[in-house]
């Protein structure tokens, strides 16, 4: 609509230019008139100059405004500081900021005007911190400067900057000493200025205050109400905003437009639909700004049902589909998994706005073609349709998909040549870019140079550096952050957990409590995760109180991952009740309950789990494949495995990885089949990783096969894989064999490389601390009596006549773990202890006897699987 009133409107303007070039050429045509009429022809020229400027705006022609600026100087009336504003204002309404500013410095009587002309053009142009040096440079400010420069701020995304400190403090002061001058000379009371103070604290980022107010009115009249259900929202949250909503007396479109909006930003799908249902049975009819919020909710919530149902409403009520409604409808479907139904909306749409083509063009990342989002970006600039910051933002997402850091550094020069380089979201993107792209430098570098820094600049450091390992200059930026929000807290808790350095990460969360930041789901995932990790049982049961506590106790991801903590810990019972406590369960609830049987051995009700899932409808995804073909594995389910692995091979939505085929090379192995396995690999369509050797390796070392041994391990060392597992393994199938040059062959090879074993080490939980012990441990504080225990354990052992010491495994890390648990805790309690790395045979079979000879349970998760020892015999009945 808005295209087609320009186009009616640029032959009009043309004509008006057109005719005051006539007019002048006439005057210069004529004699120097009189003094009188010389005067009065200029004004005249002078005013028609000004109405073709305005024209000239209108239609943005950079090749008109110029031809103006020409004439105007003919004619003598560029030195006019009036006709120079203008000027100003048009070549700044073109785009022409530079001439524009060579404008302004040419005027040698700059009246205020004049300066702000500048800084509205600089700030429409992105040109922020040009516009804070004209500011600066200002002899003296009116109230348009100050509204200019905060205008500015807030729309160029450097909202902090909005109102500075000081500024904030003074505003304050002055808002105070507004409300007691109101009181003193009885202008409250008036509902006309009690309605405006209201408003104006609440738009001035004083809800408190406003809230004071407002309960002092006795009879608040209905715009006072809406401001206070948006300052409510403010002050409180959501919740508090819809009570005060239900306390309305009478409502209006703007109220349920404003209560719906609220609870959408503050993702409450089903109230805001609730709200959106009960606004149409009371006979209100929504408007595009209604439609854009609902919207809204359905796509955040993945609402495609309630959204096409939106969209049939829209068809039938509404006269036309505009930009609000549009972008909407195309952010739904595109986030929703239907990119074409996207496109064939904004194909239909008559306006395409900046927001459309970002919508597009973000639409197009998500349903992950960035080929597509990059197309959609070049067509836009074609049209042309400057780009914003969101826009660029978006583009750059578009270049971490595809790992393009060439296009992004053009991207980067764009941003740079439309002065966009500056701002925020742009800022924040291209560090993500850089650092995604793999050049941490120059994402850091980025961030150096920003002008201006939000939590989320922040926020991005701290997640790189976590990424990368480096959690000390992540903990470093974290500490340098001048201040936090949830998100930041949540990152380093993360950077921790993620890193295995989870002692700090509890550390971490109780200093967020300390400091008073209230979790979220998210908080509590990550701390249960780093419980279940490290297989702090009792510590994970107080955090899945404290999300009780703080009502995350149905939410489904905290459930989630509770299942998984209680797998880890071998309380495979307790991880099933939480699973079906679930009401609603997820895929991922699904997967975790299959790991979790998985971990503990139980192959058939991994099977179990993952038909039932199937049945319920979920359809799986390379995770539920992942497990069940692991649960057959450990479980000697060949058969079954192979069944399973034939339905992904014919599943067209999963293509198959390595891992998968690690799963299968791993289970033929385990079966004795090391052809067959060997022949599984050569057929691969991708090409087999280290994981898929290293399974292979693994098949060979339990059937003693040192000639297919030795191919995977030269494609291991082919492919440069560096684990110390895998020499070891080979190592200890030659010592097996007798065959002691290749033993000394092997260990040769790791040290040419450089490869350290990676030390072993066990710990156990006792009286609420974590003991560890590594192999012959002289550190711990009761050393010497754990020694003198595992001795006399070992004795009995022997004495069953099953057993002979291994004096090179005698003091392995969970045999001391295990002689420190028989110590330390009650005859009744069974003895939990966790592994880095694969339990060894020797280990194996002490642990299997000390179960027998003590009558004790003995319960060992390594980097594997869980084994459980009762009465002589192991849940994993040797197969791991």
């Amino acid at each position: 609509m808005i295209s087609s009133f320009l186009g009616s409107c640029r032959p009009l303007s043309i004509f008006i230019i057109r005719r005051l070039l006539s007019t002048q050429q006439k005057i210069n045509s004529r004699k120097v008139p009189p003094y009188e009429n010389a005067d009065r022809s200029y004004m005249d020229l002078s005013q028609k100059f000004y109405e073709s400027m305005k024209a000239c705006v209108s239609i943005r022609s950079k090749p008109l405004a110029r031809g103006l600026h020409c004439q105007l100087i003919t004619t003598g009336l560029d030195i006019s500081t009036f006709v120079q504003n203008n000027l100003i204002n048009l070549y700044a309404g073109c785009g022409l900021i530079d001439d524009a500013s060579s404008v302004f410095h040419e005027i040698e009587l700059k009246n205020v005007f004049s300066w702000n002309t500048m800084i509205e053009g600089l700030i429409d142009s992105g040109r922020v911190t040009a516009a804070e040096k004209v500011f600066d440079e200002m002899p003296q400010r009116d109230v348009v400067s100050w509204n200019s420069m905060m205008s500015g701020y807030f729309r160029n995304g450097f909202p902090e900057k909005t109102i500075e400190p000081v500024l904030a403090s003074k505003i304050s002061t002055w808002l105070s000493n507004y409300t007691v001058f109101s009181e003193k000379f009885k202008f409250l009371g008036d509902d006309s200025v009690d309605s405006s103070i209201v408003d104006m604290y609440i738009k001035c980022g004083a809800p408190d205050i406003a809230e004071h107010v407002f309960l002092k009115m006795p009879n608040p009249n209905l715009f006072s109400w809406n401001s206070m259900i948006y300052g409510y929202s403010q002050l409180y949250d959501a919740q508090r905003a819809l009570e005060l909503f239900d306390q309305m007396p009478k409502r209006d479109l703007v109220s349920w437009n404003m209560i719906i909006s609220i609870l959408s930003k503050h993702g409450h799908v089903t109230k805001t639909l609730g709200m959106f249902i009960e606004m149409c049975i009371q006979g209100f009819k929504p408007n595009s700004k209604t439609y854009a919020s609902v919207l809204s909710a359905c796509t955040n919530a993945l609402e495609l049902k309630w959204g096409i149902h939106l969209h049939g409403r829209i068809v039938r009520m509404q006269q036309h589909m505009d930009a609000y409604i549009g972008t909407g409808l195309i952010d739904m479907y595109a986030k929703c998994g239907h990119f074409k139904k996207a496109c064939k909306i904004f194909n239909n749409l008559k306006e395409h706005n900046i927001v459309s083509w970002t919508s597009m063009i973000g639409g197009a990342i998500h349903s992950g073609n960035e080929v597509e989002a990059i197309s959609l970006f070049k067509q836009m600039k074609e049209i042309p349709i400057t780009s914003d910051q969101f826009t660029l933002a978006t583009v750059l997402g578009a270049c971490c998909g595809l790992k393009d850091i060439h296009l992004g550094t053009q991207i980067h020069g764009y941003s740079i040549r439309i002065g966009m380089e500056s701002l925020i979201p742009v800022t924040n993107a291209l560090v993500t870019m850089y650092a995604k792209c793999g050049d941490i430098c120059n994402a850091n570098h980025a961030f150096k140079l920003m002008p201006f820094k939000d939590i989320i600049s922040w926020t991005t450091m701290i997640t790189i550096f976590s990424n990368i390992g480096n959690i000390e200059k992540a903990r470093e930026y974290f500490d340098r952050m001048p201040e936090r929000n949830l998100v930041s807290w949540n990152s380093m808790l993360k950077g921790y957990v993620q890193n295995g350095i989870w002692e700090e990460g509890f550390k971490v969360f109780v200093l967020m409590r300390q400091k008073g930041v209230k979790p979220d789901c998210i908080t509590f995932v990550t701390s249960i995760s780093a419980c279940a990790n490290a297989a702090i049982l009792k510590l994970g049961n107080q955090v899945v109180s404290q999300s009780v506590k703080f009502g995350f106790g149905n939410d489904v991801s905290v459930k989630n991952s509770i299942i998984t903590m209680y797998s880890k810990c071998g309380r495979i019972q307790d991880a099933k009740k939480t699973f079906d406590s679930i009401v609603s369960k997820n895929l991922i609830s699904w997967n975790a309950m299959m790991d979790g049987y998985t971990l503990s051995g139980e192959g058939n009700l991994v099977i179990d789990t993952f038909e039932k899932m199937i049945w319920s409808g979920i359809l799986p995804d390379h995770i539920s494949y992942v497990s069940v073909l692991s649960g057959c594995s450990h479980s000697g389910l060949q058969p079954e495995g192979q069944r399973y692995f034939n339905m992904l091979l014919k599943d067209e939505r999963i293509p198959p990885t390595c891992e998968h085929y690690a799963c299968m090379v791993d289970l033929l192995c385990r079966a004795g089949f090391i052809e067959k396995a060997k022949d599984l690999i050569d057929k691969m369509p991708i090409e087999p990783n280290a994981a898929v050797w290293g399974a292979l390796l693994g098949g060979c070392r339990i059937h003693g096969n040192a000639t297919m041994a030795e191919t995977a391990l030269k494609n291991l060392v082919v492919l440069d894989a560096e684990d110390s597992g895998t020499y070891v393994l080979l190592a200890n199938l030659y010592s097996v064999s007798g065959e002691l040059d290749s033993v000394s062959d092997v260990r040769r090879v790791m040290k040419e490389k450089g490869i350290r074993k990676n030390p072993g080490c066990s710990w156990i939980e006792v009286d609420n601390r974590v003991h560890a012990f590594t192999v012959n441990d002289t550190n711990h504080p009761r050393i010497n009596d754990v020694y003198k225990k595992l001795e006399e354990i070992i004795k009995k052992v022997e004495d069953v006549g099953m057993y002979s010491s291994n004096k090179a495994k005698a003091y392995h890390s969970e045999k001391l773990a295990m002689a420190f648990g028989l110590m330390s805790l009650p005859a009744w309690m069974p003895i939990h202890i966790m592994k880095n790395l694969r339990i060894c045979d020797d280990c194996h079979s002490v642990m299997k006897l000390v179960s027998l000879v003590t009558s004790r349970e003995l319960v060992i998760r390594d980097a594997n699987r869980f084994h459980h020892f009762r009465d002589g015999f192991c849940s994993c009945r040797d197969y791991w």
